[in-house]
C-alpha cells in the first residue's frame, strides 16, 4: 500500500501523476524539508500547512474500507456459481495423488463422468463456503491494529493479503470445513467421491487410496480465496482513486 499511500498524497497536494510519472511523485512526496519531515509526514501528522484535512484517522479509515470493499467483492465473486469452477486459475481439480485414479476410472464405462461429476462437485463446494468469509475478512480489518495499518501501507504489494492470510487463516478454516462437509453432501460429491474410489479400489492390482476429501477441498477453497483476495489488492494498488464513497474519494483522491 505504500505505494497508494504516496500517490495519494501526492493527488492530494495536486501534482499531476501525467506530468512528472511516478518516480517523480515519489520524490516529491518523500523529499524531506529543513524539520526533517517529507510530505507524507506532514499530512500524515496533520501539519501538512497545504490546507488538507488529511489525518491518521482519515487515511487508516480509507485504508479499511478499501480492504473490506476488495475482500467483500473477491468473495462474492468466488461465491458465485462457476465462481471457482471456471476460473483456471483456482479450479479445484482431484488431488495430485488421485490422478491416477482420475486417468484409470476414465476408461471404464461410465467412468469420465464419475471424474467429471467429482471435479465439479468440489468446486460447488467452494463456492458455497466462499459465503462465510466476506464477515470474517470484515472482522479482521475492522480489528486491524494503527501498526498493522502502516505495516500495509508501508509495505509491500502483497502486504495486505499476507496480513489478513495471517489474521484469517484459522477462523476461515473453522467455517469453510463444516459448511464444505455440509456441502460436499449437499451436491453428492461424497456420493461421486466415494463411488470413484470405490471403483478405482476394485480394479486389480492398484494401491488403495482414500485422502480426506473435505480437508482437500477447504485447503483448496482458502487458496483460491486468497489468490482472489490478491487480485483485488492488486486493483487498489493499480486504481486507488477509482473508489466511490466520500471517504475513499478524501484519502485516495485528495477530496
Amino acid at each position: 500500500m505504500k505505494r497508494i499511500f504516496i500517490c495519494s498524497v501526492a493527488i492530494a497536494l495536486s501534482v499531476s501523476s501525467q506530468a512528472q510519472g511516478l518516480k517523480g511523485i515519489i520524490k516529491k512526496a518523500t523529499t524531506k524539508d529543513s524539520t526533517g519531515k517529507s510530505t507524507v509526514d506532514k499530512i500524515v501528522g496533520g501539519t501538512s500547512g497545504t490546507g488538507t484535512s488529511l489525518s491518521t484517522a482519515d487515511v487508516i479509515s480509507g485504508l479499511k474500507e478499501a480492504l473490506t470493499q476488495g475482500t467483500t467483492k473477491g468473495a462474492e465473486k468466488l461465491s458465485a456459481v462457476d465462481g471457482f469452477f471456471k476460473d483456471a486459475a483456482i479450479k479445484i481439480l482431484l488431488p495430485e495423488q488421485a490422478q491416477k485414479v482420475m486417468t484409470t476410472v476414465s476408461r471404464i464405462p461410465g467412468g469420465q463422468k464419475l471424474v467429471d461429476d467429482a471435479i465439479l462437485s468440489m468446486n460447488r463446494a467452494a463456492e458455497d463456503a466462499s459465503k462465510s468469509a466476506a464477515p470474517i475478512f470484515v472482522t479482521a480489518i475492522k480489528n486491524m491494529s494503527i501498526n498493522d495499518a502502516w505495516g500495509i501501507l508501508k509495505g509491500g504489494d502483497s502486504a495486505a493479503t499476507k496480513y489478513l492470510r495471517t489474521t484469517t487463516t484459522s477462523p476461515l478454516t473453522e467455517a469453510f470445513r463444516p459448511v464444505i462437509e455440509k456441502s460436499l453432501a449437499k451436491v453428492n460429491a461424497t456420493q461421486y467421491w466415494s463411488t470413484l474410489f470405490s471403483t478405482y479400489n476394485k480394479l486389480p492390482m492398484v494401491q488403495k487410496i482414500n485422502p480426506d476429501l473435505t480437508a482437500y477441498v477447504t485447503d483448496k477453497a482458502l487458496g483460491g480465496m486468497f489468490y482472489q483476495v490478491a487480485q483485488q489488492e492488486a486493483k487498489i494498488r493499480k486504481d486507488p482513486v477509482a473508489q466511490t464513497t466520500d471517504l475513499l474519494k478524501k484519502v485516495f483522491g485528495g477530496k
